[in-house]
């Protein structure tokens, strides 16, 4: 009996998991190479001849042109970690692949899927428990250990030239937006500009809005300056409903318009009376109320955008007012200085000066777009990491020292379990040497050599040893000062072994109809008609996926 559309392709039993198995790895060695201070990095064409450099492991995997879903499913492994976390990415996505690739050995050997899923569960819990008992507590206080792990972040990316200086940008600026209860790197706003070196990037103590003063007439700077935010238009107000005006002789066209001018001084009144300086308009400014605004000597930038007042009025402790009419003394922020000034040729206004800023700006600058567009993406991971040191004061070394550790500590565990989950946490542990092993092949060390030194000195009771991609040498991370957070090594490891496990479990590919539930929109992308996966037989849809490498 015929139940599947003629065209449509099912594939069952061992060969479905080999093919999802073999789509993860491509994905995880496709990365691979990217990762550590020595990593390389990758070009990205896209069809028309747009082209991204980065080292960053979750921007390659977005850019790539991937079809495959179980591919895709490891993907997603780095989209987590970057939410999460913001950095060790490639690390997440290099240890689902290796676990695949330990799996599928198993599923040779007839160990079944759920055993082994089950045996990677053991295993990342077990790996969990023994990175929180080793981690090392830090403090907001701690100003030298936060520098070296947004340090961390930035090494083998393309900032690390000038990678001291920027990661002292990063800590102050982490520190200045710290609420209370938690930080949000959003206020943190990065300003990219091309020209000059990365060594001329800057933190201003403040908001750069991308805009110029409305009118020539405005003074350029004003000093000790009451900032006025107005999520409004200082426009005369249309009717709410439609309406027709019937003029019959001119004097009342004049008076008409004169009616408009006088609602427009009105306005600007309003804003001289509460003692504005400064005013950022999220909407329009008409043209008379602009000639106003400059006659009372008031700097006013129209069309801010939404993101640029809510930073405003955190900088400055002004409060968004979307009613001008409401408008209070009490509602105007305060800055020292508000200027206009030319910055990599461009015009922008500058809002610096405030007392106890929690809106900062990063200046970056280098020589090409490609250099600045690969530096914010290191300044994001670095944003993240130590965001996520002061949330959870707790960091590991790196250099591959954590999973070392793991590897050893899971062999041992592995004597403890029962069943033929024992094999699952062994190849869990074997499959954790991928990253000391990656670091030395990027780094043009022997592999094999490298390990054999990092395990006997971690035999040795040595946690912090790890690899030192520069010299080949065995060295106490801890003590040069390469630390990453705690987050970073647990998240990467619950992601990917979910990944794993749910990549692991499926046994059947069948094509779908319309997966999205009756609606409407992205039923291409979906697969959505009957036969839509066949191009996966054989691995086809991994082809975009080669082809955009």
């Amino acid at each position: 009996m015929i139940i599947l559309g003629e065209d449509s392709q099912r594939t069952s039993g061992q060969d479905a998991q080999s093919m999802n198995i073999t789509a993860g790895k491509a994905v995880a060695e496709a990365v691979r190479t990217t990762l550590g201070p020595k990593g390389m990095d990758k070009m990205l064409v896209d069809s028309s001849g747009q082209v991204v450099v980065t080292n960053d492991g979750v921007t390659i995997l977005k850019e790539m042109d991937i079809d495959h879903p179980a591919a895709n499913m490891i993907v997603e492994v780095s989209e987590t970690q970057e939410t999460e976390v913001g950095d060790g990415t490639t690390t997440a996505v290099v240890i689902a692949g290796e676990l695949l690739d330990q799996a599928e050995d198993l599923l040779e050997s007839d160990v079944h899927a759920t055993t082994i899923a089950q045996g990677y569960r053991q295993a990342a819990e077990k790996a969990k428990e023994v990175l929180e008992s080793k981690a090392i507590e830090v403090t907001e206080d701690d100003r030298e250990t936060l520098i070296k792990i947004a340090a961390t972040a930035m090494t083998g990316k393309g900032a690390e030239s000038a990678k001291d200086l920027l990661a002292e940008l990063v800590v102050d600026s982490v520190l200045a937006v710290q609420d209370d209860d938690s930080i949000d790197t959003d206020n943190v706003s990065v300003e990219k500009v091309v020209g000059g070196s990365i060594n001329n990037s800057e933190l201003v103590e403040g908001v750069i809005v991308d805009k110029e003063r409305v009118d020539e007439n405005m003074p350029y700077a004003v000093e000790d300056a009451n900032v006025a935010i107005l999520d409004d238009a200082l426009e005369v107000r249309e009717t709410e409903i439609d309406a027709e005006v019937n003029v019959t002789d001119p004097d009342q066209l004049q008076q008409f318009l004169d009616q408009e001018e006088k609602q427009l001084k009105e306005m600007v009144d309003t804003l001289v009376d509460v003692g504005t300086d400064v005013v950022f308009v999220g909407d329009g400014i008409d043209d008379m109320a602009q000639h106003y605004l400059a006659k009372e000597g008031i700097l006013a930038v129209r069309r801010a955008k939404s993101s640029d007042l809510k930073r405003l009025a955190r900088a400055t402790g002004g409060r968004v007012v979307s009613n001008l009419d409401d408008i209070e003394e009490d509602d105007l922020g305060f800055a020292g200085s508000v200027a206009q000034k030319d910055i990599g040729g461009d015009e922008r206004i500058f809002v610096e000066d405030v007392e106890d800023a929690k809106s900062v700006t990063l200046i970056l600058r280098g020589g090409t777009e490609h250099v600045v567009d690969e530096l914010e993406r290191a300044i994001d991971d670095s944003l993240g990491v130590v965001r996520t040191t002061l949330e959870d004061g707790k960091v590991l070394p790196g250099g591959g020292a954590p999973e070392t550790e793991l590897s050893l500590t899971l062999r041992e565990f592995a004597d403890s379990v029962g069943g033929r989950e024992q094999l699952a946490v062994e190849a869990f542990a074997e499959a954790l040497d991928i990253i000391p092993r990656t670091l030395a092949e990027n780094a043009g060390l022997d592999p094999i050599d490298s390990l054999v030194d990092l395990r006997s000195r971690h035999d040795g009771g040595e946690f912090a040893a790890g690899l030192d991609a520069y010299t080949g040498d065995i060295i106490d991370m801890e003590e040069e000062g390469v630390v990453e957070p705690l987050r970073v090594k647990t998240q990467a490891i619950e992601s990917a072994t979910e990944a794993a496990v749910m990549i692991l479990r499926i046994d059947d590919v069948i094509a779908a109809g319309d997966l999205s539930g009756g609606q409407t929109g992205d039923d291409d992308d979906e697969g959505g008609a009957p036969g839509g996966m066949g191009g996966m037989g054989g691995m086809g849809g991994m082809g975009g996926m080669g082809g955009a490498m």
